[in-house]
C-alpha cells in the first residue's frame, strides 16, 4: 500500500475543515470522493450505453431460453 500526498487548494481545505467539523477525517474525506468520482464516472458509462442502445427493439430478439 502506498501513501499519496497532495498540495490542497484554498478550495480543498475549505471542504476539509467543513467535514471535518461532522467528525469526518480527512482520509475519509478523500475516499468518499474517490468513491464519489468512481461512481460518477461508472454513471457517464452507463448514459453512453443506454444511449448507444436508444434504438434497440428486444422485443424483436428471439428468446435467450
Amino acid at each position: 500500500m502506498s501513501t499519496i500526498g497532495f498540495r490542497p487548494t484554498a478550495e480543498d481545505e475549505r471542504i476539509l475543515r467543513t467535514a471535518a467539523r461532522t467528525g469526518e477525517s480527512t482520509s475519509d474525506t478523500l475516499r468518499r470522493a474517490l468513491r464519489l468520482l468512481d461512481h460518477e464516472r461508472w454513471l457517464e458509462q452507463f448514459r453512453a450505453d443506454a444511449e448507444q442502445l436508444t434504438g434497440e427493439d428486444i422485443n424483436v430478439e428471439p428468446q435467450a431460453w
